[in-house]
């Protein structure tokens, strides 16, 4: 994918330039790092400002206040606000990026500055925003898109900053603001980022708390926010548990809630154009993303020799007893009764593929991006969404049992499927039969959101809800406006 590469070897460089810069003046003048002076300056400020708050009720009263002054501006002055958003996200990603790397510890850095970046550039703003009209005998019908008011958010550590970031665009698109809860674990970098939005939308406009946060957020301060009678609407991205809480709310809901992307590999693929295609989705900040390509059934005819194009790609392969390891040190039981079920233990959740080759004995060069190996199809790491940078490949008879298999794996979430393949019948039967929200033919996981494809960028894919890839349409209310028998005029009225 031709923008992440570009975009990496563009930052790298100057990641390591600024945080070896930053290193030195902290040496030679006993300052804190760039992280604590963040960290501590968030800390600092008063509690009510910038959108930063210490409980539920006021972040939402305020957010509540930011409201009524959004709409009755126009719809220019969102534009002016979500260029600060975008200006600052683009600006500070290296800067917020290795924020967020160094207080979640998961994930890869490039990749942290390259999802700032690109959903500052990327996110659909006030120009997706559209009006409808029909005119006839009867007169003239107007088809606008209002906001909902206050959107109570919950958002994940694995993309703490820029979810938020999103978010805030599409729904400042809409003309709403949000209170946002998000992920304890990613809470500092959210709350650095939140304040600096809010100092810019404050000193243009005069508008303060359109984004807050609640800055020690619990599952109580949650709670809170989805049963508080001023929020409108509830949008959540994150695991099973959150989902169904805000489904269960009582509220309208938008829900990016759990998957686990399966990839099925045909044997009229291209397997060497596959293998990277694999690789770059999978090792994406460490197979982080809820898209991602999380494990692989390859029809049996081409199983030995996609297994050798990874490979050439870049990938290392570990032998079963290494997967084994791997297993125990990565994989643990969870959960009781109905929801047992094998999640990632936080020591290796996101972390470099080098980590993972270490757990399972293997010692692999430190710029090895993705470990892989055969599995059956029943293996912990099949039907896990593990959020680290192996994968697992089946080995399967045909194209119907790699779907059927691939079907089973995903649960049910309707999330996210890929295939490789030139038979355009076996795409059009996986299609139908999987039935995701995204469907990747030939192509990494990203490329679903405009990524190395056509499209537009959210970090929020609704499955469970329906709304797909969220917009500034998603956070909207249509309201229609009717005026009977006037402003018709290409044919006659009776009464006239």
């Amino acid at each position: 994918m031709q923008i992440n590469e570009n975009l990496i070897r563009s930052v790298v460089e100057q990641v390591l330039s600024e945080v070896r810069g930053k290193q030195a003046v902290a040496s030679s003048s006993a300052a804190p790092s760039s992280a604590a002076s963040n960290s501590a300056t968030t800390s600092s400020l008063a509690m009510g400002r910038f959108g930063l708050f210490s409980n539920a009720d006021d972040a939402v009263r305020s957010a509540r206040t930011a409201f009524e002054q959004l709409r009755e501006r126009p719809i220019a002055d969102r534009k002016k606000i979500i260029d600060h958003i975008r200006r600052i996200s683009i600006e500070n990603c290296v800067e917020l990026g290795t924020m967020e790397m160094e207080e979640t510890k998961i994930g890869r850095l490039e990749h942290k500055i390259a999802k700032l970046k690109t959903l500052g550039e990327r996110t659909p703003g006030v120009e997706f925003l559209k009006t409808e009209c029909f005119s006839g005998d009867y007169g003239l019908a107007v088809i606008e898109h209002a906001p909902f008011g206050v959107i109570g958010a919950i958002t994940p550590v694995t993309h703490s900053l820029p979810t938020i970031t999103g978010n805030a665009v599409s729904m400042i698109a809409g003309g709403n603001a949000v209170v946002v809860n998000p992920h304890p674990s990613g809470r500092k970098v959210a709350a650095e980022g939140v304040r600096r939005f809010n100092q810019a939308i404050h000193a243009d406009l005069g508008i303060d708390n359109l984004i807050s946060l609640i800055c020690e957020p619990t599952l109580e301060t949650a709670q809170q926010l989805f049963k508080h009678r001023s929020v409108a609407l509830i949008c959540v991205t994150g695991g099973p548990a959150v989902a169904r809480a805000a489904l269960n709310s009582g509220k309208r809901a938008v829900v990016a809630g759990p998957g686990n992307p399966p990839v099925v590999v045909d044997e009229t693929a291209d397997l060497d154009h596959a293998a990277r295609c694999i690789i770059q989705g999978a090792a994406y900040d460490n197979n982080l993303l809820c898209i991602a390509e999380k494990e692989v059934f390859v029809v049996g005819s081409v199983f030995d020799a996609m297994m050798s194009a990874m490979e050439r790609a870049g990938a290392v392969r570990l032998i079963a007893s290494e997967i084994d390891r791997l297993t125990q040190a990565a994989l643990q039981v969870v959960g009781e009764g109905a929801d047992k079920h094998y999640g990632a233990k936080k020591e290796l959740l996101g972390q470099d593929a080098v980590k993972l080759a270490a757990a399972a004995g293997r010692t692999i060069d430190p710029k090895v991006e993705l470990v892989f190996g055969e599995t059956t199809s029943d293996h912990p790491f099949v039907q896990t969404e593990q959020m680290m940078p192996f994968v697992p490949f089946v080995r399967c008879r045909d194209f119907d049992e790699a779907v059927r298999l691939a079907q089973q794996a995903e649960h049910g979430y309707r999330h996210t499927s890929i295939i490789h393949s030139r038979n355009v019948r076996n795409m059009t039967k996986m299609g139908r039969l999987m039935d995701t929200t995204l469907f990747v033919k030939n192509g990494p996981c990203m490329a679903s959101l405009g990524l190395g494809g056509e499209g537009y960028l959210s970090f929020s894919i609704a499955g469970p809800t329906g709304e797909g890839v969220t917009t500034p349409l998603t956070f909207t209310r249509e309201r229609r406006c009717s005026l009977i028998e006037d402003l018709h005029v290409l044919g006659g009225i009776s009464h006239l």
